[in-house]
């Protein structure tokens, strides 16, 4: 029986240390004022670990300035991540501003609001 290639695994692997690596990192090494409370929702490694795509979140803040500080960072990040991790080729960090969450706030707030209008409705009948 022919054996699985664990390479895709360890790209997952590679980019979930990264992941938790950089939360630490950033919240500890970046003294920024633009890079408030920021999560990590998650880190996209190519396949040659030469970049590494990091989408982000924010609890307070500028989204386009918490971006520019990151990607600013970004350089000095990476050689923190270098010291800790034990691969060959540390990635290039991009830093992207992710709408997910934001999102589906929205999406949530439509759904209640629909939901509040549909009761409203009922009770009148």
């Amino acid at each position: 029986m022919p054996r699985k290639s664990s390479v895709p695994n360890r790209g997952f692997r590679v980019a979930d240390q990264i992941q938790r690596d950089l939360a630490e990192l950033i919240s500890r090494e970046v003294k920024d004022p633009r890079v408030g409370m920021v999560t990590l929702n998650a880190v996209e490694v190519t396949p040659d670990y030469a970049h590494a795509k990091v989408f982000f979140s924010l609890l307070t803040g500028d989204p386009a300035q918490t971006e520019e500080a990151l990607n600013h960072a970004a350089g000095h990040l990476r050689n923190l991540l270098f010291k800790r991790l034990h691969i060959h080729t540390v990635p290039t960090l991009h830093f992207i501003f992710d709408r997910t969450t934001e999102r589906a706030s929205d999406m949530n707030a439509l759904i209640a609001k629909a939901v509040a209008s549909r009761s409203k409705d009922d009770d009148a009948s």
